[in-house]
């Protein structure tokens, strides 16, 4: 049994190593957005590792546009997380079952910047809103529901 435990541990060092490459998440947003930055925060303290770039406005509109998010799922901010697309303000719980389902998808999207979502105020509070997965052909569907708070 001695022997086994260093050898289950020697295996378990690449799955890990694999699960942590996923939690570094690129945001590209506007100079100094304060929605964006909290929300930032919200991905570090559910375990992910966000770098932010600046951009200008028509930058970004442009950089949504090149990774397929289509324009009525726009928000504030653009992520990218090992090969998804996140737009807006999605909650941390949505992206890590994005990363363990692998759809065959663009990625994640919150539109507009409903209250109560993660960097938008109090969850308790929240008005109702959706996460919609963006499909590749431009079409959405919904991949999760928040009531009101």
């Amino acid at each position: 049994m001695k022997l086994l435990l260093p050898v289950l541990a020697l295996t378990a060092i690449p799955a890990m190593q694999a699960y942590a490459q996923t939690t570094s998440i690129g945001v590209y947003k506007t100079n100094g957005c304060g929605c964006c930055l909290f929300w930032m925060e919200h991905l570090e303290e559910n375990g992910f590792t966000p770098t932010s770039e600046d951009m200008f406005m028509g930058s970004l509109a442009q950089f949504k546009l090149d990774n397929d998010v289509p324009r009525r799922m726009v928000s504030c901010h653009t992520a990218l997380v090992d090969g998804y697309v996140i737009e807006g303000h999605v909650p941390a719980a949505d992206i890590r079952r994005l990363l363990e389902e692998r759809p065959d998808a663009v990625g994640l999207a919150v539109p507009g910047m409903p209250y109560g979502s993660p960097g938008m105020g109090s969850e308790k509070d929240r008005e109702a809103y959706d996460v919609f997965l963006i499909l590749r052909d431009g079409s959405t569907e919904i991949y999760s529901s928040y009531a009101e708070g």
